[in-house]
């Protein structure tokens, strides 16, 4: 349990889930990471209207943030402290190429709920209080603390990144802002890079999980919408079971 828990406190989507990917989607359909593509980004040199500013290489402390950065990361905080459903459809992309897709289920505070595509047979759920890491074809289930992953940083009905977390990056652009953060507890491993679209209006588009090893998960966001309910029963946490024929 512990090794998962480190699992999921590194990443926003855990690895546990990626072990069937491969028979969804080969590597070579795999687009490059979307630091290397990014329109604008100083890498690709074609806006010199993109600001950015990165923590230097191996710092634990973060950015010591300007005014105009504060504002920035503040607009990232409001837009989670004011979202309160939210669901659409994602795209999980592995350190190793390996791609899942699905849809995903947001009640603020502390709920969401990721149902992976076939062939996967995956859930990942959390309640407000535990996180659940769900195999529906072997009938198991890995279980930590919400608390002790970085999940809790976004979910939390008071959003703040300035106060509890490590601002690591920001970046801004005329369409889009980059905010890469690490939770200020030091029992929680790993850093979450937020790529939020500026138009029409702030609103997620991506998120890249970086675990304490190096190692980076993608997960691209659409078709989203704001119901105005959702079953609570999706945020439930149900044991799957025994296998049939096990007694």
């Amino acid at each position: 349990m512990k090794r998962i828990a480190l699992v999921v406190a590194a990443m926003v989507l855990p690895a546990l889930p990626q072990a069937n990917a491969a028979a969804e989607e080969p590597p070579a359909a795999v687009p490059a990471p979307a630091e290397a593509v990014r329109p604008g980004s100083p890498e690709a040199g074609s806006n010199s209207s993109w600001n950015a500013e990165v923590a230097p290489s191996g710092s634990h402390e973060g950015l010591i943030l300007d005014a105009h950065q504060t504002e920035l990361v503040n607009k990232v905080s409001k837009y989670f402290s004011d979202l309160k459903l939210l669901q659409g459809r994602f795209v999980q992309t592995s350190a190793d190429h390996k791609r899942m897709k699905g849809k995903f289920y947001l009640s603020r505070p502390g709920r969401f709920r990721f149902d992976y595509a076939r062939p996967s047979r995956q859930i990942v759920i959390s309640d407000g209080r535990y996180l659940a890491i769900q195999d529906l074809d072997l009938r198991n289930e890995d279980r930590v603390a919400l608390n002790d992953t970085p999940f809790r940083l976004l979910l939390r009905s008071d959003v703040d990144l300035v106060r509890d977390a490590h601002i690591m990056e920001v970046r801004e652009s005329p369409d889009s802002i980059v905010v890469a953060l690490q939770d200020k507890d030091p029992d929680t491993a790993g850093q979450i890079k937020l790529f939020m679209s500026t138009q029409p209006e702030l609103e997620l588009k991506e998120w890249i999980t970086r675990d304490a090893q190096g190692l980076d998960t993608r997960v691209e966001v659409s078709d989203l919408s704001r119901p105005e309910d959702i079953d609570a029963g999706l945020f439930r946490i149900t044991s799957p079971g025994k296998p049939l024929g096990v007694p």
